[in-house]
């Protein structure tokens, strides 16, 4: 089995489109694991995928995309569907990092950072996340630095996405500022 087409083929259906699967989430993004797997097996390339199978692609992935809890699972972050996932807020490290392409660099420094397509604007734990997000778009992505600390004193809200993912509604400009040097320097 391709664990790495299982795992997009799941976020597809838990990020981006789970009426394609009839899916029926919860307000945190929750589907029961056996309405996953039924949507599933109506594809012959994805016939015999199991519950073990997506314990394993969990227990596997560097990215950590999904939790498997009580009989259901659900994506952390990354969702572009029109129902908002409810994250809770939680206090942020007093630094974190957004990894970008140089062409949004004027607009970002302008608007701030803004959800764009998907529910929350995405931010990295530490430089080397927060590069390689920005290699999906540039192959020398800007690293931005954000303060996270004044920004939670100021009142923007912070949600855990996972152990090296934070979210943000929105993080205005004036915490924002862009890493110079190289990437070992920003640490």
């Amino acid at each position: 089995m391709d664990d790495r087409a299982l795992s997009k083929e799941i976020s597809y259906a838990l990020r981006h489109a789970p009426w394609e699967y009839e899916l029926e989430m919860d307000s945190e993004g929750a589907v029961a694991v056996e309405q996953l797997l039924d949507a599933l097996h109506q594809s012959a390339k994805w016939k015999n995928v199991s519950e073990d199978d997506l314990k394993r692609i969990i227990a596997h992935s560097e990215k950590k995309r999904f939790e498997l809890k009580e009989g259901k699972i659900r994506a952390y972050y990354g969702h572009s569907i029109p129902m908002k996932i409810r994250k809770e807020k939680q206090m942020p490290p007093d630094i974190l990092y957004h990894g970008t392409a140089r062409r949004f660099l004027a607009p970002i420094m302008e608007s701030g950072l803004l959800p764009q397509n998907r529910q929350y604007v995405h931010l990295s734990q530490d430089v080397e996340t927060a590069v390689n997000v920005g290699k999906r778009h540039d192959a020398k992505p800007c690293i931005l630095i954000i303060d996270a600390k004044a920004a939670w004193a100021d009142g923007i809200i912070f949600y855990l996405g996972n152990e090296k993912v934070w979210l943000a509604d929105v993080v205005p400009a004036k915490y924002i500022q862009e890493g110079k040097g190289t990437y070992e320097n920003l640490r």
